[in-house]
């Protein structure tokens, strides 16, 4: 009698029997608990949340009737305008119309960078002296008027930031220049802005460099109707 007689032929040459197929189903399940784990101790890690910059430091003049060579004062965390710029447009937009250009003094700005990105458009910046006071930022919103901003340096002391906000948007008193405040402030007070010590937190790096000059630009009116703000950012 023939051995093979009562297995199937495609079962022979295939070698399966009822006992493989148990194995293969055991290690079949074995294999999907062990996904089923990986899964379970290896989740996908969350996305980080973006941290929000932080607000501009800024005092801004009412319209009134002062006749004053400053529309405010602004107190920047370091002198790299790429990074400061963007905050402060973003108050000064709504409120004087969109900022295109700006243009400052190079004593006090070793990084001069000819457009700025910030939120929504790019604003060109130059630079040219003697025209502008070294303490001074010099705004132009198309259309609309040209700012002047005293330029508190980044390393002052949060009390004389206070005081010299407080005086570039006084309306009793004389006009001064950005540089004449801040030296006013340092002869009232016997020490410096720039002289305070510096908070831990406040310290920052500076770099070099400035690229060529543009052509000064005649001085317009100040905004109409602006409520003086004080927005201190932390």
């Amino acid at each position: 009698m023939d051995s093979t007689e009562g297995i199937s032929h495609t079962g022979f040459h295939a070698g399966s029997s009822p006992a493989k197929d148990e194995t293969r189903a055991a290690a079949e399940a074995v294999r999907r608990r062990v996904r089923i784990m990986s899964a379970t101790l290896y989740p996908t890690l969350p996305h980080p949340e973006p941290v929000a910059a932080p607000a501009a430091r800024l005092a801004l003049r009412t319209d009134g009737t002062s006749h004053g060579l400053l529309d405010g004062a602004w107190w920047p965390r370091s002198r790299d305008l790429l990074s400061e710029l963007p905050a402060l447009t973003d108050v000064l937009d709504p409120l004087w119309g969109r900022i295109t250009r700006i243009a400052v003094n190079p004593e006090h700005w070793p990084v001069i960078p000819g457009k700025i990105p910030v939120d929504g458009h790019i604003v060109k910046a130059g630079w040219f002296t003697p025209e502008i006071d070294p303490h001074t930022l010099l705004l132009l919103s198309y259309g609309t008027g040209r700012w002047d901003l005293l330029v508190i340096p980044p390393e002052t002391g949060a009390e004389s930031a206070a005081r010299l906000m407080a005086a570039a948007c006084d309306h009793d008193g004389p006009p001064l220049t950005a540089s004449a405040l801040i030296a006013a402030d340092a002869a009232r007070h016997g020490v410096s802005a720039a002289d305070q010590p510096l908070d831990p937190d406040e310290a920052w790096e500076y770099e070099g460099g400035a690229p060529a000059v543009s052509a000064a630009v005649p001085r317009q009116s100040g905004p109409h109707g602006l409520a003086s703000r004080l927005i201190i950012g932390m």
